[in-house]
């Protein structure tokens, strides 16, 4: 009997590797999860000491050794790993680091760690006293494009999702967290669809969205109805810039009265709206063609730089996009981008925009920054709220939803006479203040 099934084994051998490519490539969040899991966790552990040692990771010391004669001899100790856990698109691991050891050693060996480890990237997660963490992805997260989720109830205040994350994480602009944002990129680049995910998600929340746009209009446009105020001229984007001055003036002196340092510490009932102001295609705003617009650029620059320093606190936050930003623009625009916090840099024509979007907070992101493929709009190089820089791909929202977005929201929409003037004459007595709240933060 025995000898008659032996026909069965070729097959069955052969049937083994076929359903386990086809498992890994029909469902490659499960074989994550699965053999992927087993496979890594063996590959990287029997591994670890050659490629630590490979990647200048290993921790040198001398060491008595007594077999064959008592002597001293220099041994290599690699560092410890724990917590080795799976996630959809790979896994991640703790490792401890030696006496003198910084997370930055880490990350300059975070390529060589990838072609070890046969993963496509591996990144520098997050760190502690003592530990990194590690997380590698067997595929790019950043390979497809998402389409935008609906709409629905179940937003978070001035918070919106704009893609993924290369470590397959959200990728997430918090206002609240990170004020102001510049997003630089090329035609086509993927700049536009981060404009339309800021309307889209922001619509149906208790904002006040604003706009300046020097080119006629034709960007911002398709979202009048749910904004309260677009200026297309430079006469109308210094009198916007004008109005919001007048706001972060009033609301200073509101929150002054209340004997509180931001609008986040008064309550509901009296809390001035949050004013989002988008800027499109800011060296308009610092182009001059004849000298008879250098005033109003200078007013212009000035009135832009005062609401980035100050606006953080009393609810107003930019948006600043273009395709191209130099130092050849002049100091304004070099004083504007360090008051940003918030960097989305996709792809560009020249590096000096990519020096100027990046190069201040994580120059080691320009080479990454500047490899972005034309095929692969939507991809960007971002730096956030926790100061590291990653790769991430916006969702595809299209001019249609977010005008459609628009559309349906347009009764959010803060009528911006009210904006302006609705707390000028305004006191604040201190019962209105949410007390609780103020001792929250200020703990």
């Amino acid at each position: 009997m025995f000898p008659e099934i032996l026909w069965a084994v070729p097959p069955a051998a052969a049937a083994v590797p076929l359903s386990a490519a086809a498992w890994h490539h029909w469902s490659p969040t499960t074989w994550s999860y699965g053999p992927g899991l087993v496979g890594s966790a063996l590959r990287v552990h029997l591994t670890w000491e050659h490629v630590a040692q490979g990647c200048g990771l290993s921790h040198t010391r001398r060491k008595t050794k007594v077999k064959g004669g008592v002597r001293r001899v220099t041994v290599e100790k690699k560092p410890r790993l724990s917590r080795f856990r799976p996630t959809p698109y790979g896994f991640r691991v703790r490792a401890r680091l030696h006496d003198g050891q910084t997370p930055d050693d880490y990350a300059e060996a975070l390529t060589r760690l990838a072609h070890a480890w046969r993963v496509d990237s591996v990144r520098l997660r997050t760190s502690g006293p003592g530990w990194v963490e590690l997380a590698a992805s067997r595929r790019d997260p950043l390979g497809t494009v998402t389409s935008a989720s609906p709409l629905g109830g179940d937003w978070e205040l001035l918070k919106v999702r704009m893609g993924v994350l290369e470590t397959g994480d959200p990728w997430v602009i918090d206002f609240r967290a990170v004020p102001h944002w510049l997003i630089m990129g090329a035609t086509q680049s993927g700049k536009s669809t981060d404009i339309n995910a800021l309307v889209y998600q922001l619509a149906p929340q208790p904002v006040a969205l604003a706009g300046l746009d020097l080119k006629g209009g034709v960007e911002l446009t398709p979202y009048t109805r749910r904004m309260s105020k677009l200026a297309t001229t430079r006469a109308e984007c210094v009198g916007l810039l004008d109005d919001l001055m007048t706001m972060l003036t009033d609301r200073m002196t509101l929150c002054r009265e209340a004997g509180v340092r931001n609008i986040w510490q008064l309550s509901e009932e009296v809390r001035p709206t949050p004013v989002v102001t988008v800027v499109d295609e800011v060296a308009e705003l610092y182009l001059m063609t004849d000298k008879s617009e250098k005033d109003e650029i200078a007013r212009t620059s000035t009135l832009l730089l005062r609401n980035a320093q100050l606006g953080r606190a009393f609810g107003l936050y930019l948006v600043v996009a273009g395709q191209r930003v130099g130092s050849d623009l002049g100091p304004g625009v070099t004083a504007l981008r360090a008051q940003i916090t918030g960097r989305i840099c996709h792809r560009v024509n020249d590096g000096e925009t990519a020096k100027m979007a990046l190069g201040d907070l994580a120059p080691d992101s320009l080479s990454a920054a500047l490899k972005i493929p034309a095929e692969m709009p939507g991809v960007a190089v971002t730096v956030g709220a926790d100061g590291r820089w990653y790769r991430a791909r916006a969702d595809l929202t299209t001019e249609e939803m977010a005008e459609e977005a628009s559309a349906e929201y347009s009764h959010m929409a803060p009528d911006w006479d009210s904006l302006v003037s609705g707390r000028a004459e305004e006191t604040v007595p201190a019962d209105t203040v949410d007390w609780d709240r103020l001792e929250e933060e200020m703990a």
